[in-house]
C-alpha cells in the first residue's frame, strides 16, 4: 500500500528555473514565518498556477513552493503595532493568500509600494484560475439544469403520448355512443311524432313522473349514503382517519420539540464550547445531545412525507413511508443506550456556575416554554413506544382485505423487535442506576455497589437492637422510646451483600463502623428464637416474635451477631424470605463453581455453554442477551413447561426469577398447574428433573469418588445453606444446637436396612448446620436455620446425643463393621466412606428436590399469601403435600423444621398485627362529628391523611394489577380495591375543595389555601406524595383557580411553596420528577397509584402476553414484576403514626363534600365573571 507521494525534483527545478526567467511575476517580497512570526525577504517567481520562492534572486534552488490553484488573494490590513513602529507600518503593503486546502495556513506577504501590492494580487488571482472555476461550477449548473429539462421533457412528451393514446380510445368510444344514439333516435322518431300530438294533461302527469322518479332515486341514494355513513365500517374509517391525523400533528410536535433542543441547545452550547473561555467541552455536547441531530433531520423527512400524504386527501396511503423510515430506527438504539449517561454528564456540568447561568438563560427562551433541557433529552425516549401505540390502533381500525394491512403489520412487528432490543440494553442498565442512585445517598460511599453484578431486591426501616454484656438485652432498654429513635437503621439488601445505615439530621446516610456492609456468603440467618436459648425467649416475648437475627463469620475477623427487628409480621415474612433466597442463592453458586473448579476442572460458564437449554433458543424458548443473578440468561420467550422446568431446576436459585413466577404466573397458567409440578418433583424427582440437571449431580459425585479430598482453598463455599426459615412461631424440633453430633446416632430400622435401600442409607446421618450435601453442586440438604455460628459450638467429640425429639431421630446402635461416616472440622463438609458412596446420589437428589419445593413454597406461602385466603383448594394441596413431606422416613431435622413452620404460616388465622383496617375507620366515621377544620393542625390533618391514604394502598392486593382490569366495564367487580383507591382519592380532593369553597369572605379562603398548602408540604416530608397530588389537583380546579381575589391574598411564599410541590408530583416526562423522589426516598412511603397504573398500561398496551407460537412472553412478566414489587415494598412498610378518630372523622365525613357543578356554580357566585 503505498504511504507517500512520489516527487519528481528534477521537474520541481526544472519549473523553478523557468518561473525564474519566464515567469509571469517576479520580484522581492517580505514573508512572514509561521515560527516566529518575524518577516523575511525573499525572491519569488509566478509561473503559470505555481509561485516559487528563493532565498535571493541568484539562488539556483527554491526554498519553497506553492500551488495556487483554487486559492484567493486579498489586501489584509496592517497589523496593530506600538506608536513608534506606525511610521514604518504605514509604508508597507500586505496582501493574503488563503489555500483551498484543509489544514494549509494562509500565507501572509508584503511589499513597500502600492502599485506593486495591487500588480501581486492581480497575478495571483489570475493563477488561481478562479474565473474558469467560477465558470466551470456555472456550466455544470447550466448542465444540469439542461439534464433536468430534458428529463422533464422526456416526462411530458410521454405524458402527452399517453393523453394521445387516452383521447384516440376516447373518439373511438363517443364515436360508438353517437352511432348508438342515431340508432335510438331513429327507432323513437315514431313515438316522439305522436308525443308531440299527446294531450296538455297526459304531458303534466309525465311530468310530474319524472319528477317522482327523481325524488325517489335521490332519496334511494340519501338513504344508501346515510346508512354507510352510520355503518361499522364507515365509524373505523373514520376512527381510521382520525387516528392519522392525530399521529401528524403528534410527528409535528414532535419535530418541533426536537427542533428546539437542536435550535436552541445543542448548536448555542457547541458555539460557547469553541469560545475563549468554554463553560462545556466539545465532549460533554456530544455525551449530552449524542445523535439527537440526526434523529431530528430523520423525523423532518418523515413528517414531511406525511404532510404531502395528507394534502392529497382521501387517498392516504403510509405503509411505504414507514417501510423508508424503518432502517433508519436504528439510530435510536444509540441514544437510548446512553440517555441515563447523557443526564448524569449533564447533572456534572450543572455544577459549573457559568454552565448553569448559561443553561438557564436558553431554558428561559419563550420557545421553550418554561421546560428544562431534561425534559427534550427524554421526549425521544418514548417515540418507538408511540409508533408502535400507533400503529395498534390504526390496524385495529384496519380491515383485513384493505391494501395496507399487511405492510403495516410488517412495521408493527419491525417496530416491536427494535422496541425488545432497546428493552434488553436498558434493562442491563436499570439496576446500575439504581446502584449508583443508593451510592450517592451514602455519604462515605460504597465500592460494592459499583460491582456490576450486584442486584437490588429491597429496602427498608428496620430497627436494630443493642447488646450488652454476654449478649444479654435490657428489657427495660427494649420498650423505650429512645431505641426506636437511636436504632432505626435504613436497611438495603443486594443479591451479594447487606448494607445497615443509619440516618443523619440532614436526611443523609452513614453506614455504620462496625456491621455497616454485611458479605451474606458470611451470614448465617436466625429468623425464630431457639427453644432452649433463654435469651432469645425473652426477646421474642418482649417483641412478638418480629426480631430475626444475623450471625455473621467473617473469615479475618471475629464473629459478630446483628439483631433486627421489623415492624410487622408481615415485614419480617417478606425480609428474611428474601435474604434467605439471597443466600441460598450465593451459596449454591459458589458450591458449583468450588466443585466443578476444583474437582471436575469444568468451570460453571462451561457448565452452562455445555448445557444449550439454557442459552440456545428453541422452540418453546427464546433467550435475552441479558443474565440474571446467576449468571445464566434471562429468558425472553418460552413455553409453560419450560417455565416450570427452569423453576424446578436444582442448578439455579435465582431470586429474580422466582419473584417474577410467583407475581404473574396466573396470566399464563394456574396455581394448580404449578402445584402438580412441584408435588411431581417431590414425589418423583428422577423423572421430573431435567436430564442436565441429574448428569451434572451424578458427573461432580463420580468426580468426588477417588478420595476424600477437601477443599481447603475456600472453606467459605463449604457453609451451609439456609434452608426455608419458621415463619410465625418456634417449632417444638429440637435444637441443631444440641444434636451437633449427628455420626454417632442412627436409626434401628436404618442401620438394619442399610444394605438392602440405598435410598434409607443417608437417614441417620443428619448433617450439621455448617454442611450441605457431600461435594455436590446441587442445593445441599436443608439444614436447620436457627443454628449459632460453629465457633461456638462444641467439636463433635465432645458433644452428648440428644433426647429425640421424634421417632425417626431415636438413636440406635450402629452395624458391627459398618463404617460411620464423619465430618471435617475446618469446613464442615459431611464426608462419606467408600461403602457408602455407592448409594448416596439418589439420597443427594431426593434430598436437593426436598429443599427446592420447600423453598418455593416458603417464598409463595410467606409472600404470597392472599393466593391461599382465596382459593381453599390450593391451600389444601399445599397442606396434603406438606403432611405428605412430613411423612418421609428419610425426612432430616431441619426439612422437618422447615415444613412444621410452613404448615403453622398456613394453619394460624391472618394476624393483622395490630395495624388498622379501613373497614374499622369507616365504621367509626359514622359517629357524629366531632371537631371542624379549624380546630384541627396541620400536622395533625397531614399524618392523619397519610394514615388514611397508606391504609387503603396497602390494602389492593397484587392481583388486580395483571390485566388492566381498572379499565374493563366490569372494573368494579375485578379490581374493587383500586376503585376504593381512586374513589378515595377524588373524596379527598373533592374535600379540599368543598373546605376552600364554605367561606364567604375572601381573608378566610385565602388562610384555607395556605393551611392546606402547609398541609400538602408536610405529607411530602412524610413520603406521601399521593396525599401532596389530592391537594393540589384541588387547588387546580377551575373552581378554585379562577378566583383571583382570593389568590391574591395567599402569601408570596405559600404560593412559592405550592409551585414546588406541583413541581415534584408533575405529570411531565412520565412523572420524572416524582419517580426520581421516590428512588431516593426510603419506606414508609405512599406514592401516587396513577403513575404506576399508567406504566402497566402501557406495558400491556405495547406487548402481548403470548407471542404468535403461543409462547409466554416472559420479558413482560418481568417487567410487570418489576412494577409490583416497587408497589408492594411501599405497602409492606407500615406508618407509626397514631389513629386519631376525631380527624379521621372530619376526612371521612361525606356530608362536607360537594360535586363539580355544585363548586364551579359556588365559585360564579363568589367572583362573578367579568364583563366581556
Amino acid at each position: 500500500m503505498q504511504k507517500s507521494v512520489r516527487y519528481n525534483e528534477g521537474h520541481a527545478l526544472f519549473l523553478s528555473a523557468v518561473a525564474r526567467k519566464e515567469g509571469t511575476k517576479r520580484g522581492y517580497l517580505s514573508k512572514k514565518a509561521a515560527e516566529n512570526s518575524r518577516w523575511h525577504e525573499k525572491f519569488f517567481a509566478l509561473y503559470q498556477n505555481i509561485l516559487f520562492y528563493f532565498e535571493n534572486e541568484q539562488s539556483a534552488r527554491p526554498a519553497g513552493i506553492y500551488l495556487l490553484e483554487g486559492c484567493t488573494c486579498e489586501r489584509a490590513p496592517a497589523p496593530k503595532m506600538s506608536t513608534t513602529g506606525k511610521e514604518a507600518l504605514e509604508k508597507q503593503h500586505y496582501f493574503l493568500i488563503v489555500f483551498g486546502h484543509d489544514g494549509q495556513k494562509p500565507l501572509e506577504l508584503r511589499t513597500e509600494e502600492e502599485s506593486e501590492c495591487d500588480e501581486w494580487v492581480e497575478a495571483i488571482q489570475q493563477a488561481s484560475y478562479s474565473d474558469i472555476i467560477i465558470e466551470r461550477e456555472v456550466l455544470m449548473q447550466k448542465y444540469i439544469h439542461l439534464v433536468q429539462i430534458v428529463e422533464t421533457e422526456k416526462v411530458a412528451a410521454n405524458q402527452l403520448r399517453t393523453q394521445l393514446e387516452d383521447q384516440d380510445t376516447e373518439i373511438e368510444r363517443l364515436k360508438a355512443e353517437i352511432i348508438a344514439l342515431n340508432k335510438t333516435k331513429e327507432r323513437m322518431r315514431p313515438y316522439h311524432v305522436n308525443h308531440e300530438n299527446e294531450d296538455p294533461d297526459i304531458k303534466k302527469i309525465k311530468k310530474v313522473q319524472s319528477f317522482m322518479r327523481g325524488w325517489l332515486c335521490r332519496r334511494k341514494w340519501k338513504i344508501i349514503v346515510q346508512d354507510y355513513i352510520c355503518s361499522p365500517h364507515a365509524e373505523s374509517m373514520r376512527k381510521r382517519n382520525q387516528i392519522v391525523f392525530n399521529m401528524v400533528e403528534a410527528e409535528t410536535e414532535y419535530v418541533h420539540q426536537l427542533y428546539i433542543l437542536v435550535n436552541c441547545f445543542l448548536r448555542p452550547l457547541r458555539m460557547a464550547a469553541s469560545s475563549k473561555k468554554p463553560p462545556i467541552s466539545h465532549d460533554d455536547v456530544s455525551s449530552i445531545f449524542l445523535n439527537s441531530e440526526t434523529i431530528m433531520f430523520l423525523h423532518e423527512i418523515f413528517h414531511q412525507g406525511l404532510k404531502a400524504r395528507i394534502a392529497n386527501w382521501p387517498t392516504l396511503v403510509l405503509a411505504d413511508l414507514f417501510d423508508i423510515l424503518l432502517p433508519m430506527l436504528n439510530i435510536y438504539q444509540e441514544f437510548v443506550r446512553n440517555h441515563q449517561y447523557s443526564l448524569q454528564v449533564l447533572a456534572n456540568c450543572k455544577q459549573n456556575r457559568d454552565f448553569d447561568k448559561l443553561l438557564k438563560q436558553y431554558e428561559s427562551n419563550a420557545a421553550c416554554e418554561g421546560r428544562m433541557l431534561e425534559t427534550f433529552l427524554t421526549y425521544p425516549m418514548f417515540q418507538i413506544p408511540r409508533y408502535i401505540i400507533t400503529l395498534h390502533e390504526l390496524l385495529a381500525h384496519t380491515p383485513h382485505e384493505h391494501v395496507e394491512r399487511k405492510s403495516l403489520e410488517f412495521a408493527k412487528s419491525k417496530l416491536e423487535e427494535l422496541s425488545r432490543l432497546m428493552h434488553d440494553e436498558v434493562s442491563d442498565t436499570e439496576n446500575i442506576r439504581k446502584n449508583l442512585a443508593i451510592e450517592r445517598m451514602i455519604v462515605e460511599g460504597c465500592d460494592i455497589l459499583l460491582d456490576t453484578s450486584q442486584t437490588f431486591v429491597r429496602q427498608g426501616s428496620l430497627i436494630q437492637l443493642p447488646s450488652v454484656e454476654r449478649g444479654k438485652l435490657s428489657k427495660v432498654r427494649l420498650g423505650s422510646l429512645s431505641l426506636k429513635k437511636e436504632g432505626e437503621r435504613q436497611c438495603f439488601l443486594f443479591t451479594k451483600h447487606f448494607l445497615v445505615c443509619t440516618r443523619s439530621s440532614g436526611g443523609k446516610l452513614h453506614l455504620l463502623k462496625q456491621g455497616g456492609v454485611l458479605s451474606l456468603i458470611d451470614c448465617t440467618l436466625i429468623e425464630e428464637p431457639d427453644a432452649s436459648d433463654e435469651e432469645s425467649k425473652v426477646g421474642g416475648q418482649v417483641f412478638g416474635q418480629l426480631d430475626f437475627k444475623l450471625v455473621v463469620e467473617p473469615s479475618d475477623s471475629p464473629s459478630f451477631t446483628v439483631v433486627l427487628l421489623a415492624p410487622s409480621r408481615q415485614e419480617k415474612a417478606a425480609w428474611t424470605s428474601d435474604i434467605s433466597q439471597c443466600i441460598d442463592n450465593i451459596r449454591c453458586n459458589g458450591l458449583m463453581t468450588s466443585v466443578f473448579e476444583e474437582n471436575s476442572k469444568v468451570t460453571v460458564p462451561h457448565m452452562i455453554k455445555s448445557d444449550v437449554r439454557l442459552h440456545k433458543d428453541d422452540v418453546d424458548i427464546c433467550f435475552s442477551k441479558t443474565l440474571n443473578s446467576c449468571k445464566v440468561p434471562q429468558i425472553r420467550y418460552a413455553s409453560v413447561e419450560r417455565l416450570l422446568e427452569r423453576l424446578t431446576d436444582l442448578r439455579f436459585l435465582s431470586i429474580d426469577f422466582l419473584n417474577t413466577f410467583l407475581h404473574t404466573y396466573r396470566i399464563f397458567t394456574t396455581a394448580t398447574v404449578v402445584m402438580d409440578k412441584l408435588a411431581d418433583i417431590y414425589k418423583k424427582p428422577f423423572s421430573s428433573i431435567p436430564i442436565r440437571s441429574l448428569e451434572l449431580f451424578f458427573a461432580t459425585n463420580q468426580n468426588n469418588r477417588g478420595g476424600e479430598h477437601i477443599n481447603d482453598k475456600s472453606p467459605r463455599l463449604c457453609r451451609k445453606f439456609s434452608s426455608p426459615p419458621p415463619l410465625s412461631i418456634p417449632s417444638r424440633t429440637s435444637s441443631p444446637v444440641r444434636t451437633r453430633n449427628p455420626l454417632s446416632n442412627s436409626s434401628a430400622n436404618t442401620s438394619q436396612s442399610a444394605a438392602s435401600s440405598p435410598t434409607s442409607a443417608h437417614t441417620p446421618q443428619t448433617p450439621t448446620p455448617q454442611t450441605p450435601t457431600p461435594t455436590t453442586s446441587s442445593p445441599p440438604l436443608p439444614p436447620s436455620s436457627t443454628s449459632p455460628p460453629p465457633n461456638n459450638s462444641k467439636p463433635p467429640q465432645d458433644q452428648v446425643p440428644p433426647i429425640p425429639s421424634s421417632p425417626d431421630q431415636s438413636p440406635g446402635p450402629t452395624a458391627e463393621g459398618e463404617e460411620v461416616p464423619r465430618i471435617d472440622p475446618f469446613c464442615g463438609k459431611l464426608l462419606f466412606t467408600n461403602s457408602e458412596r455407592t448409594c448416596d446420589k439418589e439420597f443427594i437428589i431426593r434430598r436437593a428436590a426436598t429443599n427446592r419445593v420447600l423453598n418455593v413454597l416458603r417464598h409463595w406461602v410467606s409472600k404470597h399469601s392472599q393466593d391461599f385466603e382465596m382459593n381453599g383448594e390450593l391451600k389444601m394441596s399445599v397442606i396434603c403435600l406438606l403432611e405428605e413431606v412430613l411423612r418421609d422416613p428419610d425426612l432430616l431435622p431441619q426439612e422437618r423444621k422447615a415444613t412444621a413452620n410452613i404448615l403453622s404460616a398456613l394453619s394460624q388465622d391472618e394476624q393483622e398485627d395490630a395495624q388498622l383496617r379501613i373497614e374499622d375507620i369507616l365504621q367509626m366515621a359514622d359517629c357524629p362529628k366531632a371537631e371542624c377544620f379549624e380546630s384541627l393542625s396541620a400536622m395533625e390533618l397531614a399524618e392523619q391523611i397519610t394514615l388514611l391514604d397508606h391504609i387503603v394502598f396497602r390494602s389492593i392486593p397484587y392481583e388486580e394489577f395483571l390485566g388492566q382490569g381498572w379499565m374493563k366495564v366490569d372494573k368494579t367487580e375485578r379490581t374493587p380495591y383500586i376503585m376504593k383507591t381512586s374513589q378515595h382519592f377524588n373524596d379527598m380532593s373533592n374535600l379540599v375543595a368543598s373546605q376552600i369553597m364554605t367561606h364567604t369572605d375572601v381573608g378566610s379562603r385565602a388562610s384555607s389555601i395556605e393551611k392546606w398548602v402547609a398541609v400538602a408540604d408536610i405529607c411530602r416530608c412524610l413520603n406521601n406524595y399521593n396525599g401532596v397530588l389530592e391537594i393540589t389537583s384541588a387547588l387546580n380546579r377551575s373552581a378554585i383557580y379562577r378566583l383571583k381575589k382570593t389568590w391574591a391574598k395567599v402569601s408570596k411564599q405559600t404560593k412559592a411553596l405550592m409551585d414546588k410541590l406541583q413541581k415534584t408530583v408533575s405529570s411531565e416526562g412520565r412523572f420524572k420528577n416524582l419517580r426520581e423522589t421516590l428512588k431516593n426516598c426510603n419506606p414508609p412511603c405512599v406514592p401516587y397509584l396513577g403513575m404506576y397504573l399508567t406504566d402497566l398500561a402501557f406495558i400491556e398496551e405495547g406487548t402481548p402476553n403470548f407471542t404468535e407460537e403461543g409462547l409466554v412472553n416472559f420479558s413482560k412478566m418481568r417487567m410487570i414484576s418489576h412494577i409490583i414489587r416497587e408497589i408492594r415494598q411501599f405497602q409492606q412498610t407500615p406508618y407509626r403514626i397514631e389513629h386519631q378518630a376525631k380527624v379521621t372523622q372530619y376526612l371521612l365525613d361525606k356530608t362536607l363534600i360537594m360535586d363539580e357543578d355544585t363548586l364551579y356554580d359556588l365559585s360564579l357566585k363568589i367572583e362573578p365573571r367579568l364583563p366581556a
